[in-house]
């Protein structure tokens, strides 16, 4: 086989990342952004497609000038599984590298334990990998944990100790890519969400507990270890109450359906986010009560984060958005309160997510084809085809 020179492919990645994060884009608008001329454009989407990476459409038409086409994923190309672990369900997908969804599963959790769970997520993996043969490139995971190179630090939410996610792909060889839940959804709301096109975004996410990443052009800062974007552990709460993590004082004790439960006086409920979805109907005056508190903090808190890290734009998802909007004007009070004075003039808009339910599982597919759509992936793929 004819050894791949480094560097042959780097044009055609430039291409296949367009193709990723622009679903639709077009053959003409590829060229624009990156400056091709039209023969090159034809030329390196030819190559793209006598190597199955990519296949064209006819645009709709524009009009008078030249036709153009859309670019695609071709129909015998790579594709990863994206897999989205709730804290009672799990939610999958096969991603192309034009970023469709293709064959999306949604299915409960028989049992919450580790292991049943992981069982479950590696015989998806294996279906997927003799359907598709070679060409399932990557699994890409969303937990709703700390990830620190593959390895589950800390799910409080789920209750599980320190695990090795590689036994999701323990059978198959293929690469895994593991990253917190919250910090995914933040990736798709900045490629093709909310925060689309914002320089610097913050996103953040509350289901039990609160998440979030910090993207800057669409990328998130994660940590030296990976483990950045922990927001419910900041101490913006009570320094008298622990947190399942360990650290005492935690924000994520004071915006969820637990926090609810304990301003109305009632047990911590099993299910917080039915909980609090449940409270959020209501209207006596102990319920009101209760979601303003929790409001408040989560704007205060919102606040604080803008403060540090000065983002064009916040967006956020889960209950968030019902909390919000459950008290707007203490939400808006609250947010004002906690700003700089400099911020305050023109404060960051705070958007809610495009992407709801399958924010991280976008995300968690966006981090994959980034994988997929550099030169040595390309240069193995065309080796090994």
């Amino acid at each position: 086989m004819t050894p791949v020179r480094r560097g042959q492919w780097q044009t055609a990645a430039d291409v296949l990342t367009q193709v990723a994060r622009r679903p639709g884009v077009t053959r003409a608008e590829v060229a624009r952004t990156l400056r091709l001329s039209t023969g090159s454009a034809t030329e390196v989407t030819a190559r793209l497609r006598d190597v199955q990476l990519l296949t064209e459409a006819p645009a709709p038409s524009q009009g008078r000038g030249r036709p153009t086409t859309v670019l695609q994923a071709h129909p015998e190309g790579p594709v990863v599984l994206a897999l989205d672990l709730r804290q009672s369900s799990w939610r999958s997908a096969v991603v192309a590298l034009d970023g469709a969804l293709k064959d999306p599963q949604y299915k409960r959790h028989r049992s919450r334990r580790a292991q049943p769970v992981l069982n479950n997520l590696r015989r998806a993996v294996e279906q997927t990998r003799e359907q598709y043969g070679d060409r399932l490139q990557l699994v890409s995971l969303a937990v709703p944990g700390t990830v620190r190179d593959n390895h589950l630090m800390q799910a409080p939410t789920l209750e599980w100790a320190e695990l090795d996610l590689a036994q999701v792909t323990a059978n198959v060889d293929v690469p895994l890519l593991a990253g917190n839940d919250a910090t995914l959804s933040g990736v798709a709301e900045a490629r093709t969400g909310a925060a689309a096109g914002a320089g610097t975004a913050l996103h953040l996410i509350i289901e039990v507990g609160i998440g979030g990443t910090l993207l800057i052009d669409g990328v998130p800062a994660q940590g030296a270890s990976g483990a950045g974007g922990e927001y419910g552990h900041v101490p913006f709460g009570d320094r008298s109450r622990p947190c399942p993590c360990g650290a005492r004082g935690c924000w994520d004790l004071e915006i969820d359906g637990r926090a609810l439960a304990r301003h109305l006086k009632q047990p911590t409920p099993d299910d917080p986010v039915a909980y609090a979805e449940d409270v959020l109907t209501r209207t006596d005056r102990a319920a009101r009560a209760a979601i303003t508190r929790v409001v408040t903090a989560l704007g205060h808190g919102i606040a604080g984060l803008v403060n540090a890290h000065d983002p064009d734009v916040v967006t956020v998802g889960g209950l968030a958005i019902r909390l919000r909007a459950a008290a707007e004007q203490e939400f808006d009070a609250a947010y004002q309160e906690g700003l700089m004075t400099f911020h305050r003039a023109a404060p960051p808009p705070v958007l809610p997510a495009a992407h709801q339910l399958d924010g991280p599982l976008r995300g968690a597919a966006a981090l994959a084809l980034d994988h997929l759509t550099t030169e040595p992936a390309i240069a193995t793929w065309v080796a090994q085809h």
